[in-house]
């Protein structure tokens, strides 16, 4: 069986073919620039150079198209005709309270997804285009619907609602949401898996730290609290993003600079973070550099960071009463040792110690911590183009 993941941007569409036989990727790649002069498609059949083509795609059911031309090229591509894609797997970032877990695309769940664009303004529209672009070329073929929100919604009501007036829960379904679930979901069942235990008996925390980063509780397999929340701007020091303020800040911010919503919301998701804070740059690599010449801004930067980290594992493990281990996943969390150790050295009191040999890895699943360390640390390489074609092999199998 092979399915195809789609995950579409403004004016981009990322893609995968997956034989779910051993699940290998057979090719994968991105369109991008679509309905901007210059737009192009990357195409990396399985072992083989990565190939860059400039082609005109003005819409994202052009670019669809030629992702299909490319994947059936007798020279280049990787399969001899559509018909041997099974289904496609589409990732859409907010779902509401809509889903709560991955669903089969009707004209139901296309008006559903439409409904959260509110939530989602720059997400869910691409989403949705996605979906569109996929049916008007691939007609008949099940679509599957794997939503970034649908683990988070077994949080307790204490966990997901705000301290505010009633009615803009009840009518604008202002709550926490959270964000990254495929992830968080995909790395404790493999933590579970390297455990060699249920999951259902383990509580476990993970956390997701890339250019946008979350922490998530997982208790029995299941979403307790996660430090994203309505938007992706809460919680975390990201790398533009600020993470959890004061929200009277943001109104002082606004009247002392004379921003208007749309610029204070720029500041907050793209100037903010590391990026505000340094004044350097927000990719971690460049700043853990200067870390170590003693440059105060990127000490101070990356300091306040894994200080945030630390205090959500922490909340987190008060809110479980107790954790068996911590996963660390995506682009920072699976590339950067220093950070690990530096968060796991906050847990010792609890019995947490890092092997620095074990540790000293990129990308590469594996345990970190002693083989007599009460509380596990791992390092899970996060597969969300895997966990969507999965959760869609599971619905139309």
């Amino acid at each position: 069986m092979k399915i195809l993941v789609i995950n579409a941007g403004s004016s981009t569409v990322k893609y995968q073919l997956i034989n779910m036989e051993d699940d290998t990727v057979m090719a994968k790649g991105i369109c991008d620039r679509i309905g901007n002069e210059g737009s192009n498609i990357e195409f990396r059949p399985m072992g083989r150079d990565k190939i860059v083509v400039e082609k005109d795609m003005p819409t994202h059911a052009a670019a669809v198209k030629i992702i299909m031309e490319f994947l059936t090229d007798p020279e280049i591509g990787v399969i001899k005709s559509m018909s041997e894609i099974y289904a496609v797997g589409h990732r859409v970032v907010h779902g509401g309270e809509y889903f709560n877990k991955s669903v089969i695309i009707t004209d139901e769940v296309k008006k559903a997804v439409e409904a959260c664009i509110p939530l989602a303004p720059l997400h869910n529209p691409a989403n949705l285009t996605g979906i569109l672009a996929c049916e008007e070329a691939m007609p008949g073929v099940p679509m599957v619907a794997v939503f970034d929100t649908a683990f988070h919604q077994t949080m307790p009501r204490e966990a997901y609602m705000y301290a505010l007036p009633m009615e803009m829960y009840q009518k604008h379904k202002i709550r926490k949401y959270g964000f990254h679930g495929t992830s968080h979901k995909y790395v404790s069942e493999r933590c579970a898996a390297l455990m060699g235990r249920p999951i259902e008996e383990l509580k476990i925390i993970t956390c997701h730290l890339g250019s946008g980063a979350s922490v998530c509780a997982i208790k029995g397999g299941k979403s307790v609290d996660t430090s994203m929340g309505f938007t992706p701007l809460d919680g975390l020091v990201m790398g533009t993003r600020c993470g959890s303020i004061d929200p009277a800040v943001v109104t002082h911010i606004m009247e002392v600079y004379g921003l208007s919503t749309k610029e204070v919301n720029d500041l907050l998701n793209k100037k903010s973070g590391v990026l505000g804070v340094s004044e350097i740059g927000c990719d971690f690599r460049d700043l853990e550099l200067l870390y170590y010449k003693g440059n105060e801004r990127a000490i101070l930067a990356l300091d306040m960071s894994h200080y945030s980290i630390k205090k959500f594992i922490g909340s987190y493990i008060a809110a479980m009463g107790g954790v068996d281990a911590i996963v660390f996943t995506a682009g920072v969390g699976e590339n950067n040792a220093f950070m690990r150790k530096e968060v796991l050295k906050a847990f010792e009191y609890l019995g947490v110690k890092v092997d620095d040999e074990r540790n000293n890895v990129r990308g590469k699943e594996r345990e970190i911590t002693t083989e007599d360390s009460k509380v596990k640390g791992f390092l899970i390489p996060t597969n969300e183009e895997l966990a969507i074609a999965l959760e869609t092999q599971a619905l139309v199998k």
